[in-house]
């Protein structure tokens, strides 16, 4: 098996798999990362996102052979429990999640939407997150959450 080199959440990964295996399969199989969710496994709904150089994607039917010399972050790469990310923060005062299966993959969208426009309109918001399927119905407090921390870090 080739050996893959990528960075994961700001660290240097290196690992012997095969280049068509998911990076789904190995995040959460071999790498003990959690947050991405098998949802679809055709890349439709949302719950395995994960960024890469910056762009939300999903990690379910994307091939580890494109991931080498990557940056990708996951969930646990945008803040801790003692320093959480503006956005998990404005998601938890906005009350922005239910049962938790597509949060983390719907962190990741946004992320990735702040990275490109720190300064969203409602409707840059929806369209970055219509990608994301929630089932639970908490898409408007979602979208004022993300625009909640938009104007948080626009102001520090």
């Amino acid at each position: 098996m080739p050996t893959i080199q990528f960075h994961l959440n700001g660290a240097a990964v290196s690992v012997d798999a095969d280049p068509d295996q998911t990076l789904l399969d190995l995040l959460r199989g071999r790498l003990g990362i959690t947050s991405p969710h098998f949802g679809c496994g055709a890349g439709e709904c949302g719950a395995c996102r994960v960024m890469i150089d910056d762009r939300a994607m999903a990690s379910c039917d994307l091939p580890m052979w494109s991931v080498e010399d990557k940056d990708v972050v996951t969930l646990e790469g945008l803040g801790t429990a003692e320093q959480p990310h503006p956005l998990q923060r404005a998601f938890i005062t906005e009350q922005a999640m239910q049962c938790g299966y597509c949060v983390s993959g719907i962190l990741i969208s946004a992320a990735a939407l702040l990275k490109r426009n720190p300064s969203p309109t409602e409707a840059e918001v929806r369209t970055a997150l219509d990608r994301n399927l929630c089932r639970c119905g908490s898409h408007n407090r979602m979208v004022r959450a993300v625009l909640r921390a938009a104007s948080e870090m626009a102001t520090s």
